[in-house]
């Protein structure tokens, strides 16, 4: 019997491709899978029973998109705010609709989708991981052209200790992990020629584990993780 059902944003390649495959290999796991790229999680999880591909944008309506998606399915267990938009652009030089494009996808996107999931998250504790960056947790190390992309995740960070200060007591608990580089497709294209010291299924495994055990120990936290200091 399926007695976890799990959504992941952003999962169509890297992070979010990874973290589908791990927790699907737990059959007692129905996961639903968002992005875009709707023929490529095909692709990806067709062997997969245990895992539902939808089109999902953060850019669009996201209350309709996922009210449409999860009438069919009576509680959510477990949401994983993966997705992300990296724009890398000098502060003088970013263009206002790419500094918007960021904050809805890695922000604004994500508040309404809790927004949205919140009402069927009524395990008897359910959680909430957002996925920032190391460069949006405070003090760490900045890194120059990525103004856009942290000070959205940054955002993203106040927002999970908002919400648990909203909702002390509540059966939804939410955490934020700050990740440090990982070996993705959205790296690459960012940083050519850069080798990460970690892959996605390494940090998957972690994440995973993290959201389905960590809510019974903490709340409204921002955790780095990272090999290097901040």
């Amino acid at each position: 019997m399926i007695y976890k059902t799990i959504v992941v944003t952003g999962a169509s390649r890297g992070i979010g491709k990874a973290l589908v495959e791990e927790l699907a290999a737990n059959k007692e796991h129905h996961v639903i899978a968002l992005s875009r790229d709707l023929k490529t999680m095909k692709n990806n999880f067709n062997a997969l029973e245990n895992v539902s591909s939808y089109a999902f944008d953060l850019e669009l309506n996201v209350k309709a998109q996922i009210t449409s998606i999860t009438e069919k399915y009576p509680k959510i267990d477990l949401l994983i705010n993966n997705a992300g938009y990296l724009v890398k652009s000098s502060i003088p030089n970013i263009e206002r609709n790419l500094l918007m494009k960021s904050f809805e996808i890695n922000y604004f996107g994500v508040v309404e989708l809790v927004q949205a999931l919140l009402p069927k998250m009524t395990s008897s504790i359910s959680h909430i991981v957002n996925i920032s960056s190391m460069g949006a947790f405070q003090g760490s190390v900045k890194f120059p052209e990525l103004s856009a992309y942290t000070s959205a995740k940054a955002a993203l960070c106040n927002f999970t200790e908002l919400f648990a200060a909203e909702n002390e007591g509540a059966n939804t608990r939410m955490n934020c992990l700050c990740l440090g580089a990982v070996q993705t497709e959205m790296l690459s294209e960012a940083f050519p020629g850069y080798e990460a010291p970690c892959q996605p299924e390494d940090m998957a495994k972690f994440i995973a584990d993290f959201g389905l055990k960590s809510h019974y120990f903490l709340n409204g936290k921002i955790i780095p993780i990272s090999l290097s200091t901040p």
